[in-house]
């Protein structure tokens, strides 16, 4: 008497494999919201980090003469050809909150570029414009409003070491910010506030005229 093993079609074996997929991912999701389950499987964060080092230093001339605070919502769209976005795709909403600085370089102020008459009574100063520093998000204001990833991409975080990474839609609100503190006019406020402080400082060593001009 012989005993046959009947072996299972391919489109079987797929429709197994695809369901097995899918339980485990249920399974991770109802984890995630039963009761009592997240805390006993969670997990603690542990600071190991060594002390900071300094590196350089470096002696600063430059007057931060004012700052501006800017928000910018990103809507950043991947979309992979040939697939339904539930399939391959990642959007992700995104608020990013930060500051740019506008600055005078004084260090850059030569001695042609300072003229006082005799009695010390008349100063003139020729500065050079104000220049916008680097744009700084801020971590603690900034955060991902939604995020909408396919099936592939989900899996995908799975196995990836920087799962959700969202340094693309962060540098893409560091570049907006520092558009937007471009068209601001940032820079004439700074130079404005430069002038305000230089022309109190001489007026209070003793000089009755202030002139302040700014060049290249």
């Amino acid at each position: 008497m012989t005993t046959s093993v009947r072996r299972l079609p391919g489109w079987a074996k797929a429709v197994a494999a695809l369901v097995l997929v899918l339980a485990v991912l249920f399974a991770g999701i109802r984890l995630a919201v039963l009761p009592g389950i997240k805390d006993l499987f969670g997990t603690e964060t542990h600071d190991r980090s060594g002390p900071a080092l300094l590196k350089s230093i470096q002696d600063m001339s430059r007057y931060n003469a004012a700052s501006g605070n800017f928000q910018v919502v990103v809507d950043l769209d991947k979309d992979a050809k040939f697939l339904p976005d539930t399939i391959r795709g990642t959007r992700t909403l995104y608020v990013g909150a930060g500051t740019v600085d506008a600055y005078v370089d004084l260090g850059r102020v030569g001695e042609q570029d300072v003229r006082v008459n005799g009695d010390r009574t008349s100063a003139t100063l020729r500065l050079p414009h104000a220049r916008l520093g680097k744009p700084a998000l801020d971590p603690d204001h900034s955060y991902a409003v939604s995020k909408q990833r396919g099936l592939l991409d989900r899996l995908g975080d799975l196995f990836s070491d920087n799962p959700n990474s969202e340094q693309a839609v962060q540098k893409l609100a560091v570049r907006h910010i520092g558009d937007a503190a471009r068209s601001s006019g940032l820079t004439a406020r700074a130079e404005t506030n430069t002038t305000g402080m230089l022309q109190g400082l001489l007026r209070s060593l003793g000089f009755e005229e202030v002139r302040i001009s700014y060049g290249s």
